[in-house]
């Protein structure tokens, strides 16, 4: 990593308050114009509007699907101001770049009885079975990204009140309700598994540890999904942000206000919420038949 994209690191992290994760994503597009950049002998101070679409285009000949070169082109953006900020630069050539037409794409969901067909395959007679169970009640009941499984805290936890403090991303915090049944199995995979383990010091007020003491890793939250799934007889394609797409659509079905949803979840924008309304048609249509004063007036 040159001196430049060490210093991009920490503006990042530090200033735009991004997670790790999207900031290594961010970090990984600027390794890949260096090095695009390094087989035509130029510099970055050198690109050009015509050099960008060239990378860019050169990447969506490699199959680089749309919505991933519409992150590419945000990190891009994103690099290049900061490159007139450090002043490396005047201009910001990456302004100037089209974003790619995404079409509307429709989450996977898992139906109640597929979540409790899931859930049925957690082997609750083993420590590891109760934790898988804690796990997916509290994805589903929560709501809640991945990340925000993995680095949820028992000092966050608030079973009185029921709900729980998670933070997000950018480190933003909002308060989400969480169901009695998922804090019952978080109580029962406290009592009867972690109680029992040598928790390493750094993770000692993370709730889900692996089987050593340590913060559970994303990756195997998603083998642990999978791995469920499997044996559920479920043939969709599934991972833990499913949960999340499921939890937001059965709130929605159960005639939740979208804007509640919202909170819920930790969307800035309501546009990323809405999504979840193209699911179900025809519980809306029964929503404006219903509730609509033009529609109540001639009934």
């Amino acid at each position: 990593m040159t001196p430049v994209e060490r210093k991009y690191r920490l503006y990042l992290q530090a200033q735009k308050g991004l997670s790790a994760n999207t900031a290594a994503a961010y970090l990984t597009d600027v390794a890949h114009l260096t090095t695009f950049l390094d087989g035509r002998g130029l510099d970055v101070a050198d690109v050009t509007l015509d050099t960008l679409e060239e990378f860019v285009a050169t990447l969506h000949d490699l199959g680089l699907t749309a919505r991933s070169q519409a992150r590419l082109i945000s990190g891009l953006k994103s690099y290049f101001k900061f490159l007139v900020l450090e002043g490396y630069r005047t201009d910001n050539p990456a302004q100037q770049l089209p974003q790619p037409r995404l079409g509307q794409h429709l989450p996977e969901v898992l139906t109640v009885a597929e979540i409790d067909a899931m859930v049925e395959q957690c082997d609750i007679s083993t420590p590891l079975g109760v934790r898988n169970r804690a796990i997916i009640e509290t994805l589903y009941g929560c709501g809640l990204r991945v990340s925000e499984l993995t680095d949820l805290r028992l000092s966050a936890l608030y079973r009185d009140e029921q709900y729980v403090i998670v933070h997000g991303k950018g480190d933003k915090q909002r308060l989400v309700p969480i169901s009695p049944v998922a804090i019952q199995w978080i109580d029962r995979y406290l009592r009867e598994v972690r109680s029992d383990m040598t928790v390493d010091r750094a993770s000692d007020d993370i709730i889900f540890l692996n089987s050593r003491g340590k913060r559970l890793s994303r990756v195997m939250v998603f083998y642990i999904v999978k791995q469920l799934c499997e044996l559920a007889g479920i043939r969709k394609t599934v991972s833990p942000h499913t949960l999340r797409h499921s939890f937001a659509t059965h709130l929605l079905e159960g005639g939740a206000n979208l804007r509640a949803i919202q909170q819920m979840l930790g969307h800035e924008s309501i546009t990323t919420t809405q999504i979840y309304v193209h699911i179900d048609r025809s519980l809306l249509r029964h929503e404006i038949l219903a509730h609509h004063p033009r529609n109540a007036a001639s009934m």
